[in-house]
């Protein structure tokens, strides 16, 4: 099919310059087409990627990659010593980088006139570092400042500003417990606020306090079913795997949930954002395979004399065919190459171009009074570059059939009849 004589005749045609202008125009018009469909996608599945990496960081900065808790059977609770018979296990696993125990209660927070629902969490301060970034989360106070029969706790800095809490005031929690013969009883505590805490999602900062595990154990002291342990694996997208050998290796009685179960709703749904956003842009390539199948037919229609002209010199039906795929799919690559090229550029400089822009036209993107994440996070994945570039090669190549196949089939004596 790529005969040297279609290779250069399909070359010449793609230098010549048309004396039809609207040829040339749709011409430019299908490369230009398909660089900046590719580019795009390359650009806004980097910049999804790199907010989905944000926004599980943040998650995960509070919250550990897997969590142990005990069976809901109806059965007595584990005793400690089942439980550091786990927390054993756990240590033991390869992949494991930390372990910590927790206990948590549902809450209310109160302080005239307002209030609001919380978890209260009981951590130990010393193994608390191996599974989250609570330390680097603290704006006010530090972690250390949680000790047993202390009654302190570390709010989050939404529950601060909404109660008008400092370090030093005191806040009163109701906390729903149970009598022995199962009948509610709550209870008000006054705790002292000695820090807060801001991870940059309201999801955390407007939920959690945070107080010493024994203090929240003798608070309520019946409670069992908020007691577990928090894992931190080396890698976290290993979680799944390994969440699923230690389900293997723990009694029973224990269950093992990891950070995707969690969070299952968040990603799922960046997941679908992700998807269909890739098919809305991905239609801007379609668009410009379509303008390459219409530049190809009308070049077909304005070399009708020049294919008549090489049949009549012996060219065989392969040999034309092979000239007009050469001459689309060199339009069609060349495209593709420059949106690869262009695409990969932004996508590996977003932070420097950002600023650039916001410089330039005087706006800020994302404004801090109202966001979270002030900048535009960029993670390029290889995998999605090599299938992007690998649909847009096929797709463009394919665009070149049908009007090749019909210049292959021109009967040259019609085609020189009124010429």
């Amino acid at each position: 099919m790529f005969h040297p004589l279609s290779l250069y005749i399909g070359l010449r045609y793609v230098r010549a310059r048309s004396h039809k202008f609207f040829v040339s125009f749709i011409t430019w018009a299908s490369l230009v087409g398909v660089g900046v469909g590719v580019a795009a996608l390359i650009v806004i599945l980097s910049v999804m990627n790199g907010f989905e990496n944000e926004l599980r960081d943040r998650l995960l900065s509070l919250g550990a990659h897997a969590r142990v808790t005990a069976v809901e059977s109806g059965g007595p609770a584990p005793t400690a010593a089942e439980w550091e018979e786990a927390e054993r296990i756990i240590r033991g696993t390869p992949g494991v980088a930390g372990v910590a125990p927790y206990a948590e209660i549902q809450a209310l927070a109160l302080r005239t006139p307002d209030m609001l629902p919380v978890v209260l969490r009981g951590i130990d301060p010393k193994a608390e570092p191996q599974v989250t970034q609570l330390v680097q989360s603290i704006k006010l106070g530090h972690l250390a400042d949680l000790t047993p029969g202390s009654e302190r706790v570390i709010v989050g800095a939404f529950i601060a500003d909404r109660l008008g809490l400092s370090r030093g005031d005191d806040m009163t929690l109701l906390i729903p417990t149970v009598t022995p013969d199962g009948a509610p009883a709550p209870k008000l505590r006054q705790l002292k606020v000695a820090g807060v805490f801001e991870a940059g999602m309201q999801e955390l900062d407007g939920v959690f306090v945070f107080a010493d595990i024994d203090d929240v154990k003798a608070i309520a002291p019946g409670q069992q079913n908020g007691l577990g342990l928090r894992i931190r694996f080396n890698d976290v997208l290993a979680a799944s795997t390994l969440s699923a050998r230690l389900r293997t290796e723990l009694p029973k009685r224990f269950e093992v949930t990891d950070w995707t179960q969690d969070n299952a709703t968040y990603f799922r749904a960046t997941r679908i954002e992700r998807t269909m956003m890739s098919l809305i842009l991905f239609l801007i390539v379609a668009v410009a395979a379509f303008n390459i199948v219409a530049m190809l037919v009308m070049v077909v229609t304005d070399k009708r004399t020049d294919i008549a002209i090489l049949r009549t010199f012996g060219a065989s039906p392969r040999k034309i065919l092979g000239v007009f795929i050469t001459q689309g799919l060199v339009i069609g690559w060349l495209g593709v190459t420059v949106g690869l090229v262009l695409g990969l550029l932004i996508a590996f400089n977003v932070g420097t171009i950002e600023p650039f822009l916001e410089h330039t036209f005087g706006f800020q993107i994302f404004d801090s009074d109202v966001y979270y994440i002030t900048t535009i996070p960029s993670d390029v994945r290889w995998p999605n570059v090599i299938t992007i570039g690998v649909a847009a090669f096929l797709l463009t190549g394919l665009a070149t059939l049908y009007p090749a196949i019909r210049a292959s089939r021109t009967p040259p004596a019609e085609a020189l009849r009124y010429e």
